[in-house]
């Protein structure tokens, strides 16, 4: 009998949208006519017209680089319950969570995020969950000692009655996402016993985090430490000894020694310490890191990305596996633009069908040879990565002075899961472990630059994602239903401000340095599309420029009487007219197919030209005084929302914009004032440009009320004084530049 061939364990899709296209390319279209016509009526108007010529053409490239990003749309099927028929034997795999402040980040989140990992559908003895503390807090480190109590409970008890939401404090809550469990009586008795003992957690860690304790015992270790200065802190909390695959997974708190006057590279320097620490106790070839706030979703994750893994006849095909970044309790029409649901629907697609998505930083796969540095043309050479023939003191220098760490990676790259090892990773820990993950460590390596995730920007998920395409390697996206993980998005305007400036200054610092997408594309693997792709995401900060420009030409032109748009009656106004409203359209539809409603089609309009000309404004800034050698841009930690099992029990203000003293709002709050006084005492000029303010009062109207309110949903005091002195510059250099474009 002739052997079964084995199913494939994925499947391509190719998405077709040929109307979609064609909209796209009408859109073009409509721009180069639009700046062929102020082109050509260029000498007939001003300085504001000229402005209009530049911004549009700005928007033009983008655009083009939209639809070369969204041309090609893939999607992936996966088929988890084939692995048995194709795969003998599950591969490892190290999974990473990292914390940074238990303040902004609240202990629960994190052990729940840990339990939902803990209980995967996937074999016990191949996992090892390790999380990393930056903010050294005993608080972290004894809620993740509460919840391995608390795991050789629920962990049972979700696989024995196949529970599909293992985060506890999404089970327990009062919306019943899927039905589980089999309606018996002893199902009944057993999640009330769950309940109770998750209460009784969420109790003992509240009390913990409220209230001083005695560090004493096993927390003695957190005597006289501080958030940046302390030693390293590596502690098993459970450890599988047996190997039992019915067991719990090892579980490692590390927090890796700060010292004030050694940089510690925030959430890529972490990383790189969980990689090493979990290198030398694992050392799984498969490594997955997820934010603290980004818990298991799909039990079967793990097994989703073994499929795009191990279904590739080329090993050289999937360098990382990539799953989308989804969110729960959106509020309604996602007011502050946070959800990405249409971002990741089209252009994720679309950058899918090119060389692969970006790495996300979190809700990620990654080989850990790659990490290491390998590239696909050393597949099957046996070679040490970066480049060939290294001996072992080019490879100490490149890894670090352990040479059990160095080994450890020789056996990764080699493909050996296991070249060693200790009599159980409390031995380890004490061993060597603290030494690969001490500060001074990394001096004089490759870390960053050369293998690990890499250094010297706000967004080291990107650089290192991009880092690994250009060496040739090619990623693969993993969205499975229901999703794969599900994080909290920021609320109100400061965190959200706070994540959208990070994000901006992270893509900036990627687009000035040595590893631009530009060298990649020229000197490297990375493909031109891809190319492309990347510089519509890094282009972000820079692109606050013409927006401002473009939202500050109405009141320009009412000051001055001047005109930046046709006059109605003349041909490039009926070009205007129909690019906005073919854009439009174009843009809703999309909201609209993928089931969300014009409602929130508009909010996210609205918080793309806030966040362009506030948050992108300022990380643009940030970068620039980098640049200059006049500061260094921080990293600034989002605020994670702490919910109850009860969701229901919400703040009445969620969805309400709210303001702080933060000069982020300047921008905004000044282009309001501006349009208010344009309004006020402009002359009369064209239609189009009266209607053009209102609209951009409209989008804006979040900044319109801020001024009119108190408190929290009020802009301060300090930041309207400020902006009425940057209005009265405008209006006066307005005024003056009508003598200086006379002369």
């Amino acid at each position: 009998m002739a052997d079964t061939v084995p199913l494939p364990l994925y499947e391509t899709v190719t998405i077709r949208m040929p109307i979609r296209r064609a909209s796209e390319i009408g859109i073009l279209l409509l721009l180069i006519t639009l700046l062929a016509y102020r082109i050509l009526s260029l000498t007939d108007y001003g300085l504001a017209w000229l402005l209009a010529l530049l911004c549009e053409s700005f928007f033009t490239l983008l655009w083009v680089a939209t639809i070369s990003t969204k041309w090609t749309p893939v999607e992936y099927k996966t088929y988890p319950e084939r692995l048995s028929q194709s795969v003998q034997e599950l591969p490892p795999v190290d999974m990473f969570v990292t914390t940074a402040d238990h303040v902004l980040e609240p202990p629960i989140i994190t052990v729940n995020t840990v339990l939902s990992l803990l209980a995967v559908d996937y074999p016990a003895h191949k996992l090892a969950c390790y999380v990393s503390d930056d903010g050294c807090s005993p608080v972290t480190c004894y809620s993740l000692v509460e919840a391995s109590k608390f795991a050789k409970l629920w962990v049972p008890f979700c696989k024995k009655y196949k529970i599909p939401v293992r985060a506890p404090f999404r089970y327990f809550s009062n919306i019943d996402h899927t039905s589980s469990g089999d309606g018996s009586i002893e199902f009944q008795r057993e999640r009330k016993k769950m309940k109770d003992e998750y209460d009784e957690l969420c109790r003992k860690i509240k009390d913990k985090s409220s209230g001083s304790w005695d560090l004493n015992g096993d927390y003695s270790v957190f005597h006289n430490t501080e958030r940046r200065n302390h030693p390293t802190i590596i502690k098993v909390i459970c450890e599988n000894k047996g190997g039992v695959a019915e067991e719990l997974p090892h579980l490692v708190y590390i927090s890796r020694e700060k010292q004030p006057h050694h940089p510690h590279h925030y959430k890529a320097g972490a990383m790189n310490v969980l990689t090493r620490v979990s290198g030398l106790m694992t050392n799984a070839p498969f490594m997955l890191n997820v934010d603290c706030d980004m818990y298991v979703n799909n039990p079967k994750v793990i097994r989703h990305a073994m499929c795009l893994f191990l279904g590739s006849n080329d090993e050289m095909e999937t360098g990382f596996v990539q799953c989308p970044q989804i969110f729960y309790d959106g509020i309604k029409d996602d007011p502050f633009g946070n959800q990405l649901t249409v971002l990741h629907k089209y252009l994720g697609s679309g950058i899918v069908g090119i060389q692969g998505p970006f790495y996300g930083g979190t809700g990620c796969f990654h080989r850990r040879k790659i990490i290491y540095g390998l590239c696909p043309t050393d597949i099957g050479k046996q070679v040490s990565p970066v480049h060939a023939n290294l001996n072992q003191k080019e490879l100490l220098k490149i890894y670090g002075n352990s040479k059990l760490f160095t080994k450890s990676a020789a056996c990764a790259l080699q493909g050996k899961i296991h070249g060693f090892r200790f009599s159980n990773l409390s031995d380890l820990a004490a061993a060597e472990a603290g030494v690969v993950a001490a500060c001074t460590y990394e001096h004089g390596t490759g870390w960053g630059t050369q293998v690990g995730l890499q250094y010297g920007t706000a967004t080291e998920d990107v650089m290192t994602g991009l880092v690994i395409q250009s060496r040739g390697w090619k990623s693969r996206f993993c969205s499975p239903q229901p999703p794969a993980f599900l994080g909290c998005a920021p609320e109100g305007g400061p965190e959200s401000f706070v994540q959208q400036k990070r994000w901006a200054t992270g893509l900036t610092e990627t687009l000035v340095s040595r590893r631009s997408p530009i060298f990649g594309a020229i000197y490297g693997g990375l493909q031109l599309r891809q190319c492309v792709a990347y510089l519509w995401v890094l282009l972000w900060a820079l692109r606050s420029i013409p927006e401002l420009c473009y939202a500050s030409l109405p009141p320009y032109c009412i000051l001055t009487n001047s005109a930046f748009l046709p006059k109605v009656g003349e041909a490039g106004m009926y070009i205007y007219a129909a690019l906005c409203t073919v854009y439009a359209f174009y843009t809703l539809s999309e909201y609209l197919e993928t089931g969300l409603s014009a409602r929130e089609w508009w909010n996210n309009q609205r918080m793309g030209r806030i966040n362009a000309t506030n948050a992108w404004f300022f990380g643009l800034v940030s970068v620039v005084l980098k640049i200059l050698g006049i500061a260094e841009p921080g990293f600034e930690v989002t605020q994670k929302n702490e919910r109850s099992s009860d969701i229901s029990d919400v703040d009445a203000g969620r969805g309400k914009f709210n303001f702080n003293e933060s000069p982020i709002f300047l921008p905004g709050t000044t282009l309001v004032l501006v349009h208010f006084t344009a309004m006020a005492g402009g002359d009369r000029t064209g239609l189009g440009e009266w209607v053009f303010t209102v609209i951009v009062m409209i989008c804006f109207w979040p900044f319109v009320r801020g001024l009119f309110r108190r408190g929290k949903y009020g802009i301060p005091m300090s930041t309207i004084y400020m902006s009425a002195v940057l209005t009265f510059i405008f209006v006066h250099l307005s005024k003056a530049s009508i003598g200086w474009l006379r002369l």
